[in-house]
């Protein structure tokens, strides 16, 4: 059999972006009510840019979707308005603060605003009768995450079981579903975090500038350094320092922790995570650090 002439060998990131467009596609064609879920961090804006490239020149067939905690670093959100300017997309905003008024989650005074993203994210998708949902997980973040599918299936509940997945045999997906029920999508499930940010490297992709090397007054805490601010103050013992840091993840202030780094450019950045052995949400996510099951749990429940 004659090899495929090297200049028709696709490298492993065009190989990647071509799945992921793919599926977004397959999405697009069989769903009747798609949306993304967009937060303004790395991995839903490496999503976002696979979506305009996907349906490109036409404007998104579907809505974005934030979940807003109250508690997003501002550079966030900064970050996030730009894009949706720029690509003129109808974007969706469900508040927490919004869903305790709806009697869709309860506020006990005990429970974490990022947990109370769960009621707040099967609410809206309720109300606006999406029947699937984009969302930026991969399969190397977290081990609840390595064993979910590209299309994985939501009950009526909006809940998720881990024994009940459907087989996708040479990448082909199963998207039926009954009424009530819907899909979570994952386009960019056999991504590594080292191929975001080669992606973003290579498309010289707008992100927000916490990714990258900054001056911050932290305190360390459970073995991460917390931002100080509103919500974070120094306890009994704890001493505030300014360091060089960076955030690998980002989402809720309170449970997100940044790590010491001088690198302030995305090439800087490719190398730091060449040879880091920790997860993004394993060195930085305090929601993920209640018990070995803590992702697999809020999964189960209708988590991201």
């Amino acid at each position: 059999m004659t090899n495929t002439h090297v200049d028709y060998q696709l490298s492993q990131l065009d190989q990647l972006e071509a799945e992921s467009i793919h599926i977004f596609r397959e999405v697009a064609a069989e769903f009747e009510k798609p949306v993304l879920m967009f937060s303004g961090g790395k991995d839903s804006i490496v999503m976002l840019r696979l979506a305009e490239k996907a349906f490109f020149p036409a404007k998104l067939p579907f809505p974005l979707l934030q979940v807003d905690t109250g508690l997003d670093f501002d550079e966030v959100l900064t970050t996030r308005d730009s894009w949706v300017e720029r690509l003129g997309a109808r974007m969706i905003i469900a508040t927490i603060d919004e869903a305790i008024a709806a009697g869709h989650v309860v506020d006990d005074g005990k429970t974490s605003r990022n947990r109370m993203q769960i009621g707040t994210l099967l609410g809206s998708i309720e109300e606006n009768g999406f029947t699937a949902a984009f969302g930026g997980g991969r399969r190397d973040e977290e081990k609840a995450r390595a064993k979910e599918r590209v299309y994985s299936h939501r009950d009526d509940f909006g809940q998720w079981d881990p024994k009940m997945q459907r087989p996708e045999l040479w990448s082909l997906y199963n998207g039926r579903i009954h009424a009530g029920e819907h899909m979570r999508i994952f386009p960019l499930s056999n991504w590594t975090e080292l191929d975001i940010w080669s992606y973003i490297h290579r498309e010289q992709i707008e992100i927000p500038s916490i990714y990258f090397a900054h001056q911050r007054e932290v305190i360390e805490r459970d073995g991460m350094l917390l931002s100080v601010g509103p919500e974070i103050q120094p306890k009994s013992g704890e001493t505030p320092v300014t360091k060089t840091v960076r955030f690998r993840t980002v989402g809720d202030r309170t449970q997100t922790g940044c790590v010491e780094s001088e690198a302030s450019d995305t090439a800087s950045i490719i190398e730091e995570i060449a040879v880091a052995r920790v997860t993004e949400r394993g060195a930085t996510r305090g929601d993920d650090r209640f018990s070995e099951a803590a992702m697999e749990d809020r999964k189960k429940e209708g988590y991201f």
